[in-house]
């Protein structure tokens, strides 16, 4: 599945992105919101790496250990969604007051 390892090196990459957007990122609810982010591309990549390997190997422990990975991901998207949801009005309003301080 050569279409599941451009997905996870994506996701990967978007995990990168957004860690290093964290670290560069000076307001407070700016980072929560790139933290976020990141938490759901490394989601992403924890459950693409579950389903690869459902694709790669066919026994048992690894049917087990692929749905601990899947379930994981998840859970990571899931989360960084709610996340990303509750700051991103924050920083909104964040950078809203930024722009109105002289």
């Amino acid at each position: 599945m050569p279409i599941l390892a451009v997905l996870i090196l994506a996701s990967l990459c978007a995990y990168v992105y957004f860690k290093l957007k964290y670290i560069r990122s000076l307001l407070a609810m700016e980072k929560k919101v790139f933290s976020a982010k990141a938490n759901m591309a490394l989601g992403s990549f924890i459950f693409l790496f579950g389903v690869n390997e459902l694709f790669l190997f066919h026994t048992a422990i690894t049917f087990v250990i692929a749905a601990i990975f899947i379930a994981l991901g998840l859970f990571n998207i899931a989360g960084g969604f709610k996340r990303l949801r509750f700051y991103r009005p924050e920083m909104q309003k964040e950078r809203n007051e930024l722009r109105r301080t002289p």
